[in-house]
């Protein structure tokens, strides 16, 4: 006697959704799935867009990544989107290198002082070689003091005059 009547108030063909009592309900479980699916789909491009100043930045200096990361995170966190917007120009920003060529410079400053001390004396004063002394002109090494001269072309000194063979 377990028979199933319909209420007399109630039509005739039922849509498909509608079910019986005691059966499973099939639509509220595909929506639930659906919304379960979107909900993590709608969470992956979330973070995944909060994440792409920094995939952006991973090209650049160290400094300038971790900026836009901390500027992404604070983002994230209190959904100020202006911090992302500003992470997401500095990481399209190229910040021109200023500290390699110092680096290079000190480094190098510090390999050429550990080499062997060099003395940097100053050159010696070029010797004056009187025209007349064809001899002494055709020397290799020169051994005499430089003999100074004047405008004129004599000696400034007479004691200067006697070492270059003048007398």
């Amino acid at each position: 006697m377990t028979e199933t009547t319909m209420h007399p108030v109630a039509v005739k063909h039922l849509p498909s959704f509608i079910t019986a009592p005691g059966q499973t309900d099939i639509l509220f479980n595909v929506v639930l799935v659906f919304l379960v699916v979107i909900v993590f789909a709608a969470g992956t491009f979330y973070l995944r867009l909060h994440a792409l100043p920094e995939q952006i930045a991973h090209q650049t200096q160290k400094v300038q990544l971790q900026i836009v990361g901390v500027l992404a995170l604070v983002s994230l966190f209190t959904h100020n989107q202006l911090f992302w917007i500003a992470a997401l120009v500095l990481a399209m920003i190229e910040i021109p290198d200023f500290l390699s060529p110092v680096t290079s410079m000190a480094r190098s400053l510090k390999m050429m002082s550990r080499r062997r001390r060099v003395s940097f004396a100053p050159a010696p004063a070029p010797v004056v070689i009187p025209e007349g002394d064809k001899e002494l002109a055709r020397a290799d090494h020169v051994m005499a003091e430089p003999v100074r001269q004047d405008d004129t072309g004599e000696p400034a000194s007479s004691t200067e005059a006697d070492t270059s063979g003048k007398a």
